[in-house]
């Protein structure tokens, strides 16, 4: 159920983002140099993600986020009451002449198990299904054709938010590289 007197709060006002990464040192908001490519990734609660991404060589920033919901400007309390459809997902933005589109979807594909419905591992919610969240057509019928061999060699189906231009929303300043600033 929708909570429309605090929906009017978030609607109105953008979450306010760090100025930058807590450990690469980089902006979290666009602009981003122009050689950089971006995918969205939602791997169940979004912490242990945005670590395993922000570790590899190539990734330019990550930040932690909202999308594929029907509200702007979400917050993670109405995220977490399933007010707005949102799943909880990670935007890596990567230098490509280091980090290729496959090696990153790779690391999606690899790193969480895609053929659960409704929330990854102990995380059973909507708000931690698996999603992939491309930019472009190129990315999108690459992560189809990840997809289907995912399925082929793992005799699964894949329950993956396969979605093609979806708007992300920032989540709140404590959630960002939330991991390096508890020690973890």
């Amino acid at each position: 159920m929708r909570h429309d007197d605090q929906r009017e709060v978030s609607e109105q006002h953008p979450m306010q983002v760090p100025d930058e990464h807590e450990v690469l040192g980089t902006p979290l908001e666009p602009p981003f140099p122009d050689e950089m490519r971006e995918l969205i990734v939602g791997m169940g609660c979004f912490w242990s993600p945005e670590q395993l991404f922000w570790k590899q060589d190539g990734v330019y920033t990550t930040a932690v986020g909202y999308a594929g919901g029907d509200a702007p400007h979400p917050t993670y309390k109405e995220v977490c009451r399933g007010d707005t459809g949102h799943a909880e997902v990670v935007r890596v933005v990567y230098d490509p002449e280091v980090l290729s589109d496959q090696a990153v979807m790779g690391l999606f594909w690899n790193h969480h198990t895609p053929s659960s419905g409704r929330g990854v591992g102990i995380d059973r919610t909507s708000q931690y299904r698996s999603a992939l969240l491309t930019v472009d057509e190129d990315q999108f019928d690459l992560a189809k054709r990840m997809r289907a061999d995912y399925q082929q060699r793992h005799d699964v189906e894949v329950a993956t938010d396969l979605r093609h231009d979806v708007e992300f929303f920032y989540a709140e300043p404590y959630h960002q590289q939330y991991r390096a600033k508890r020690g973890v």
